[in-house]
């Protein structure tokens, strides 16, 4: 059964977790034999108190200018998105030629819907989907990591907009 898509503003119910993004990190760096600079403390506050798609620009652009408290320089966000990414705490995929990051932890394996024209990504969760994953998998002895689906197409509000520009054509 599919879930009704969120718009653009309203994330899919969280999952629960036995730890907070920081002490997963925190777990992840240890292991690597690497410690949690102020930096990557910053970042991952950053990144985890909102819910959204950001590219590593988006990111920088929300981040204090250079000399002023907490600046991150560009390269360091470049490199902690590949740490987030490599810990399990992002997802990275490619979207316009981009790189686009969402949270990965605590949040339900998901698909989405992308629009063309205003570029708005809509969250959805499908058992159908899954299950569909799952059948094909098994027909093939193949043993699924995760997956990423993205439909493309136009949202709602661009169709809408989009015919009533052509109305006011015609006139």
């Amino acid at each position: 059964m599919t879930t009704p898509a969120p718009n653009h503003s309203q994330p899919l119910e969280a999952v629960a977790v036995s730890m907070t993004p920081l002490q997963r990190f925190d777990e992840y760096l240890q292991s690597k034999g690497l410690r949690n600079t102020e930096q990557r403390k910053f970042l991952i506050e950053q990144v985890f108190n909102r819910h959204e798609h950001f590219d590593a620009d988006q990111l920088i652009d929300q981040l204090p200018a250079k000399g002023q408290a907490n600046y991150v320089s560009r390269p360091t966000v470049y490199r902690t998105l590949r740490e987030f990414v490599d810990a399990g705490l992002l997802n990275r995929f490619e979207l316009d030629g981009r790189s686009v990051y969402e949270h990965d932890y605590g949040y339900p394996e998901h698909d989405h819907l992308y629009c063309t024209k205003c570029r708005k990504l809509i969250e959805f969760t499908s058992e159908e989907i899954l299950q569909l994953r799952e059948t094909v998998a098994k027909r093939h002895r193949f043993r699924v990591r995760d997956h990423r689906f993205i439909i493309h197409g136009v949202c709602d509000e661009c169709t809408k907009l989009r015919n009533r520009d052509r109305k006011q054509d015609r006139v």
